[in-house]
């Protein structure tokens, strides 16, 4: 538990010397919890955990969000289509949650989002019967999102939905074809950066005294006859040889939270036989980055097409275009796009727009892997988006499945399923625990002006910080305040100041280059260099707080040089196996081999989870 003497803010600082001092209590204590998995469902259970007074532990092999949290549509929803498929359940836990985190828990970084259900031209006056069925059926749909928002919704946090003609459709989003257009319903969800939620839950958690470590891999379970007691844990920062680099974490119930790489530890039970009811899937979802020039217009849009829906959301400067649903067998942590998955995307946009885009609008791509729960169906669209918590062995519970949306439910699951096993019948407080940063945001916001004039800061720069971290917005100020040098533009990258890298690696657990670039910021999605001329004075900033001398900067910049340079390769690629041979042509900073598991020769274990 936290010391009260301590502010949440200091308790939930992911510094170098919190993470030394986190390995030491992963080799000396035995914990309540221990979780495997640092993406959004590991993260919430973490916190769930913790704020239940349990003795928390939480290992990732790689980063924060890392995998499929961090390559989302950056949407939290409530699935408007599961209304058309009548799954009404879905629909209703998911308003709640994002209601919860609009409202309460992260409305510093869950806002609303205006998009537009474009309803479509077909055929003269013929055709009007047909329009008046599409205008009801879509609005109808929309209605009972909304009346689900308003009963279900734990606190709306969103406008209500609107009609509009076709006139008043292009004067909100004039590069829309006028051919091909009706009107549209324009209606409210809520965008988050995926990424910055997911290290905001790790931090929470470790606020409330959870032990959370990075780059610690699970390489194995520790059993004593059928009961699982703990998990052999790889330090990837150890130095080449230690004997401190491999070390057994104790714990009376682990929770695999693990996604995609869920089946992995499925296997680490093959030795006693046992197979776990729970099979999962990983469907490969694909976006583009364009910049907000390319494409006229202040509401996101939401398009069916043949085989699933695309979005179009705004995301700052830019758009976020998104996104493809088909099945992937390749390596899993560095999922590649394709020239295909690009076509289909420019093609699918391109039918609604009067300005084709083109792979020279690209600024970013980006896939994930989407953990479904396997069943009969071919289609990975058609597989389930609930979540499942098994109990194989004693001691061991998996979860896997759902949204991202719906993580805190997910979370809450499986820590009843620990409560029960550990004899204790505290239920969650999650859905009244704000985040940290959430806690005076509002009135922060209020008063922005003021602020920035007592820092001497643009107000600008900090809306900009607000919509980021929240009431944290101080901290960084602090920093900018002591070194002016700090609120200047990072090289390459003028959305982002200087301390925001800085506090990554102070204070959100960013041990390398890649880890503020791609996540702590979205530098490697946001800019056409895809973050390469700002890697050098991003290096040296993280070096100064990180200690690395001269020869650890070059090599971070190198690495990183090389994933983009591999990312761009497997984006001409024609196919899935094609990319995915160019995309691990550049080794991963924590340990080429390491990263890989089974995908890769010479692994001593089974795929190594998450």
């Amino acid at each position: 538990m936290r010391d009260p003497s301590v502010s949440r803010s200091t308790a939930g600082r992911l510094s170098a010397e919190r993470r030394a001092d986190d390995l030491r209590r992963l080799r000396a204590e035995r914990f309540d919890v221990l979780v495997i998995g640092g993406g959004v469902t590991g993260a919430g259970a973490a916190l769930d955990a913790a704020s239940r007074g349990l003795k928390v532990a939480l290992v990732e092999a790689r980063d924060y969000a890392a995998g499929t949290s961090s390559r989302s549509s950056k949407l939290i929803h409530g699935g408007l289509r599961y209304l058309e498929q009548l799954e009404f359940h879905l629909v209703h836990e998911a308003l709640t949650e994002r209601g919860l985190l609009a409202t309460r828990l992260a409305p510093h970084l869950v806002r609303p989002v205006p998009i537009l259900v474009p309803l479509p031209a077909e055929g003269g006056a013929g055709d009007l019967p047909r329009r008046f069925f599409r205008r009801s059926y879509y609005g109808l749909g929309v209605a009972a999102y909304d009346a689900f928002a308003g009963i279900f919704g734990g606190g709306r946090g969103m406008p209500l939905h609107r009609h509009l003609t076709r006139e008043g459709t292009r004067r909100i989003f004039p590069s829309l074809r006028p051919d091909k257009l009706a009107g549209a319903i324009r209606y409210y969800d809520g965008q988050v950066d995926d990424a910055r939620l997911v290290v905001t839950l790790a931090r929470t958690a470790a606020s409330l005294g959870a032990t959370v470590v990075t780059s610690a891999r699970a390489v194995g379970l520790t059993r004593q006859a059928r009961e699982v007691t703990g998990v052999r844990v790889r330090d990837l920062e150890a130095p080449a040889g230690s004997p401190d680099a491999e070390f057994e974490v104790r714990a009376r119930t682990v929770i695999a939270a693990t996604g995609v790489w869920s089946d992995d530890m499925s296997r680490m039970l093959n030795d006693v036989g046992l197979r776990p009811k729970l099979r999962v899937r990983a469907s490969k979802g694909v976006h583009l980055v364009v910049p907000r020039s390319a494409i006229v217009g202040e509401t996101g849009l939401i398009l069916r097409t043949a085989t699933s829906v695309l979005f179009v959301i705004p995301w700052g400067g830019h758009w976020i275009i998104g996104t493809t649903d088909t099945d992937w067998q390749l390596d899993r942590s560095h999922p590649a796009a394709t020239a295909s998955d690009i076509d289909y995307l420019l093609s699918q946009v391109n039918m609604v727009l009067d300005r084709p885009l083109t792979t020279a609008d690209i600024e970013g791509v980006y896939a994930g892997l989407r953990p479904l729960l396997a069943g009969e169906a071919d289609s990975t669209s058609k597989l389930s988006r609930e979540h499942a918590v098994v109990e194989p062995m004693l001691g061991l519970l998996l979860v896997a499945g759902g949204k991202y949306t719906t993580y805190r439910v997910m979370a809450s699951d499986v820590v009843d399923r620990a409560m029960h096993r550990l004899g204790r019948t505290r239920s969650s407080r999650t859905a009244d625990l704000p985040l940290l940063g959430a806690d005076g945001y509002a009135a922060m916001w209020r008063d922005r002006a003021d602020l920035a004039r007592r820092h001497g800061v643009a107000v600008g720069v900090v809306e900009h910080l607000l919509e980021r971290y929240g009431s944290l917005t101080l901290e960084l100020l602090a920093l900018v305040d002591a070194d002016p040098l700090l609120g200047s533009p990072l090289a390459g990258a003028p959305e982002y100041l200087a301390a925001e890298v800085t506090y990554a690696a102070r204070a959100e657990g960013a041990l390398h280059l890649e880890d503020v670039l791609t996540r702590r910021t979205r530098i490697s999605i946001e800019t056409s260099h895809r973050g390469l001329e700002s890697a050098e004075h991003a290096a040296e900033l993280m070096g100064a707080v990180l200690g690395w001398d001269a020869a650890t900067r070059d090599r971070e910049v190198a690495h990183y040089r090389a994933r983009v340079l591999a990312e761009r390769e497997s984006q001409l690629m024609p196919d899935d196996i094609a990319a995915d041979a160019a995309r691990l042509g550049a080794p991963d900073v924590r340990g080429f081999a390491a990263d890989r598991g089974t995908d890769g020769p010479g692994v001593e274990l089974p795929a190594s989870p998450r």
